[in-house]
């Protein structure tokens, strides 16, 4: 999650859910910048499965156009389709549902990103020595949280003490 440190625009005050990270670099997606596209229209027939707001969110400045899909599912009723990532949360490999011709089997609900957070070897690393990001246990809830906008100062909130205070961390603080 981005610190108030950090003062790189594609990543102010954003909550990013690590989907990988190795010696090569990192891959993430940003799970609050919603925008102003319905999941139909990127995949159609799958509205009724997307989490509150229906939208395609911003996953990162890489890659745009690429799509990935997370979701929550009832872990008894999915496919080979289904990758878990932990808990009941995964990401979805459309291309075999599509190729199949329906929808996921055993999703529950579904976030769809456009674009992902990338890394080079040690780039996050040193992000984070320079105190640029904050590192917490992943809550499935926030990948599809119903109040992105939120979701900065709510994750902060949920850690309690100095971290809960950021919370209310001004935008602008000089302007104060």
């Amino acid at each position: 999650m981005a610190a108030p440190a950090l003062r790189d625009p594609n990543f102010d005050r954003t909550v990013v859910l690590i989907l990988e990270h190795g010696d090569d670099g990192a891959i993430g997606v940003v799970l609050n910048r919603p925008l102003d596209l319905d999941v139909d229209d990127a995949l159609p027939g799958w509205q009724n499965l997307a989490a509150s707001p229906p939208r395609l969110f911003q996953g990162g400045p890489v890659g745009e156009g690429t799509a990935i899909v997370l979701g929550v599912a009832r872990l008894d009723d999915v496919d080979g389709s289904f990758d878990q990532l932990f808990g009941r949360l995964g990401s979805i490999d459309v291309a075999a549902v599509l190729d199949a011709g329906a929808q996921p089997p055993g999703i529950e609900r579904l976030r769809v990103f456009s674009g992902y957070a990338g890394w080079g070897a040690g780039q996050l690393e040193d992000e984070l020595s320079a105190d640029g990001w904050f590192v917490l246990d992943a809550d499935i809830e926030d990948a599809v949280s119903a109040d992105p906008g939120d979701l900065w100062s709510s994750v902060l909130l949920r850690q309690g003490g100095a971290m809960g205070r950021l919370a209310n961390y001004p935008p602008h603080p000089w302007v104060n």
